[in-house]
């Protein structure tokens, strides 16, 4: 099973020259993780599509002039919610991880 991943419209990744394009590590990882959790049967895909879909259209609704769109965050968001609506993960665990993660020094990566 593959994610049908959209090639045009609202929940379309960035692409070039039809390849994904990833301006950090973590989308890269994010968007694997939605990918894996989705072919591993956690959540279907118009689940994930239509909150990712979602959180687009409310970025755009909101004019988040000091918020650059960046497709991968909205990406992340639509996963925590898809998962804490499916009780996978709570909104608390999400954002202690998420802290945690934050204070790490910089270029802190998982290869020692």
């Amino acid at each position: 099973m593959t994610a049908p991943l959209e090639i045009e419209g609202p929940a379309a990744p960035p692409r070039s020259n039809g390849e994904l394009v990833f301006a950090e590590p973590w989308e890269s990882r994010a968007f694997g993780m939605a990918v894996a959790l989705y072919e591993a049967g956690a959540f279907t895909w118009p689940q994930f599509r239509s909150e990712l879909i979602a959180r687009i259209a409310a970025w755009e609704i909101s004019g988040a002039a000091d918020e650059p769109y960046n497709y991968y965050r909205l990406w992340l968001a639509a996963l925590e919610e898809v998962l804490a609506g499916l009780c996978a993960v709570s909104t608390d665990e999400v954002t202690t991880r998420a802290r945690a993660l934050a204070g790490r020094p910089e270029g802190h990566d998982h290869r020692h």
